[in-house]
């Protein structure tokens, strides 16, 4: 038995069907329900906002479909956002004196988040792998360490950005090229570069190995432990990158900052047909997630019809209905 076998699931092998047009038809329908509820739906002003909002969850999501490929799960992914950007503006006020205001001092920045983003992701696979400690239990505690070392770096209060170097490093989120702001352009690279590696690459017939069955991926010559690290690394990694588009938005961090981020971005895999046991994920679906859910939150915001205050719970409710259509979609395999 080869690893490519193991890794190839039924439902690649079935074309296409509702399944895999459910996340489109829903966003088609959701573009049409907003355009008939508010004359700016559409405008391309709100629809760029939407777009850039919508681009670091995004990002976190298209790792987070990686991890749950593979069988596994991460909780920490916006407590780790937080603590990352707490991080970056420690270091940037920190290097201020010594650096000054410039591009140099962003790169440095930049670069501590990467560093942070990639050494937080490992720390949760390797207790994962290694200690063999369930992903549910590693990134539930890491989940609460990460946001109360925020929370105590910033004294219980805010980390702000220095004004002169918050005034250098906005550009990275307001602006772009060609019209399109850069959160979006980065969003839009890293699900391309992520589908590839799902699609055409040994790594991603992996991870679809991993969460069909491990034990046979073991058999199958796959280094499992290693698989798996890597995708929480790669997840780590695309927070610390998600992040640097972040923080110039606000110019600061604190306890509240990626509050629920796990959430919107597990139920943006989900409901863009990856199978929350593993075993097979798609990253583009994970973008039409993504975009469903911005769309569900844009249409709170421009309409009374129902209270913005609900959009988490509306976010509930979709991951359950996605976790039961795609029971019902394995049953009938």
């Amino acid at each position: 038995m080869s690893a490519s076998d193991t890794a190839t699931p039924a439902p690649a092998r079935r074309g296409l069907d509702l399944h895999a047009l459910g996340p489109l038809i829903a966003l088609l329908v959701l573009v049409v329900v907003g355009a008939l509820m508010n004359s700016n739906f559409l405008s391309y002003a709100n629809i760029t906002n939407v777009l850039a909002r919508s681009a670091f969850i995004g990002i976190i999501a298209v790792g987070m479909t990686f991890v749950i490929t593979a069988g596994g799960l991460d909780l920490s992914v916006g407590s780790m956002a937080a603590f990352i950007a707490g991080l970056m503006i420690l270091v940037m006020n920190w290097l201020l004196p010594s650096m000054g205001q410039g591009v140099p001092i962003i790169l440095v920045g930049m670069v501590a988040a990467l560093i942070a983003g990639l050494g937080a992701g490992f720390l949760n696979g390797f207790l994962i792998t290694n200690m063999r400690i369930e992903a549910f239990i590693v990134t539930l505690g890491t989940m609460g360490i990460y946001r109360s070392l925020v929370t105590w770096l910033a004294d219980g209060g805010t980390l702000s950005l220095d004004f002169g170097l918050r005034q250098t490093y906005r550009p990275v989120y307001y602006d772009g090229l060609l019209g399109i702001s850069w959160p979006i352009i980065v969003f839009a690279i890293v699900a391309i570069i992520g589908e590839v590696i799902m699609r055409k690459t040994t790594f991603g017939r992996y991870c679809a190995a991993l969460g069909s069955n491990d034990q046979v991926a073991r058999y199958s010559s796959i280094d499992v432990n290693r698989v798996r690290i890597m995708t929480y690394i790669l997840l780590g990694l695309l927070v610390g990158v998600a992040t640097i588009m972040y923080v110039p938005r606000l110019g600061s961090a604190s306890a509240s900052t990626g509050v629920l981020w796990e959430l919107e971005a597990i139920a943006a895999v989900i409901i863009g047909g990856t199978m929350l046991k593993g075993g097979f994920g798609r990253v583009w679906g994970t973008v039409v997630g993504v975009l469903i859910l911005s769309l569900i939150g844009n249409i709170l915001n421009l309409t009374d019809f129902v209270s913005p205050y609900l959009n988490g719970a509306i976010q509930g409710i979709i991951i359950i209905l996605a976790v039961i259509l795609q029971r019902g979609k394995t049953a009938e395999g």
